[in-house]
């Protein structure tokens, strides 16, 4: 809606709603979002007979707003009916509403709400990263401490370094972590691999469509608690990355992800043009930059 807002901004709210009503044809463009929100309904297409994927817009823009919104997802084929166009107001109260598992926002303040009110949350980052249409394969990274787990071990390793950081993981290598702001919505991926895993089983020519993968930048001795958290939580994933400190960007140019999710924006600055990136502003490390 980049087009819109610069509407807004230079010509006000009457003149913004005339263009959204006078452009009501004309789609908007793709958002960085985009291939991850198709590619994720797609799955209703797949399985059937299984619980939807459900996708709901929440939006402080207006109900004209609102009418070219569902008038360019059904442009695109995109299966979204549901929605909420608050006027201004701030949307992520209404997350608990909808049962969501997921807030995503170009908004840094509805993002930091939602997360200061226990709901997940991300902020979306601008990307060059084009859609390709070609393949309805989806691929979802996920940092794990601050994201799938809470920020209990980012805490020791920020206070007391890598070294008691890793006395600490031997110590509690049998002690899961706590859950993190994202693990609800890895969990319900986590079910559709299931699904994919049955239905392999079921038809040796079907091919798995979700490819979930954990970029974390722990390593050994550390990997030990991250394996037992999955293990008590009943989470796999795809493919797992150790990266003890090496590049992510490294493994995520390969792995090609529809979504990175990470906790720390440095992680997520140098590869955000090639790959649609999410900054989750969760923990010790965000806190400290909020402060300082």
């Amino acid at each position: 809606m980049t087009d819109a807002d610069q509407v807004f901004r230079e010509q006000g709210e009457e003149t913004y709603r005339e263009h959204q009503r006078t452009h009501l044809d004309i789609p908007f463009s793709k958002g960085v979002a985009f291939p991850f929100i198709r590619r994720l309904l797609h799955l209703n297409q797949v399985f059937k007979k299984e619980l939807p994927v459900e996708v709901v817009v929440l939006s402080r823009n207006d109900p004209d707003s609102g009418r070219r919104f569902f008038a360019s997802c059904e442009h695109y084929k995109l299966n979204i009916s549901r929605g909420a166009f608050l006027c201004g107001k701030d949307p992520y109260p209404y997350i608990e509403s909808f049962n969501a598992s997921l807030f995503l926002s170009a908004n840094d303040n509805d993002v930091r709400g939602a997360l200061n009110a226990g709901m997940p949350a991300g902020l979306v980052l601008p990307t060059k990263a084009p859609d390709t249409p070609d393949s309805d394969e989806l691929r979802v990274a996920f940092d794990f401490d601050g994201v799938l787990a809470g920020d209990e071990a980012e805490q020791v390793y920020q206070e007391k370094g890598l070294d008691l950081f890793h006395n600490a993981e031997v110590i509690n290598a049998n002690k899961p972590l706590k859950p993190g702001p994202l693990h609800d919505l890895a969990k319900k991926l986590s079910y559709w691999q299931k699904f994919e895993a049955k239905r392999k089983k079921e038809d040796s020519n079907f091919r798995p469509l979700l490819r979930v993968a954990i970029v974390t930048a722990r390593n050994a001795p550390a990997h030990a608690r991250f394996v037992r958290t999955l293990e008590e939580w009943g989470l796999t994933a795809t493919e797992t990355f150790f990266m003890g400190g090496i590049d992510k960007s490294r493994v995520l140019r390969v792995f090609k992800p529809h979504l990175f999710l990470d906790d720390q924006i440095s992680h997520l600055k140098g590869v955000a043009d090639e790959i649609p990136c999410v900054h989750i502003p969760f923990g010790i490390v965000n806190r400290k930059q909020a402060t300082s």
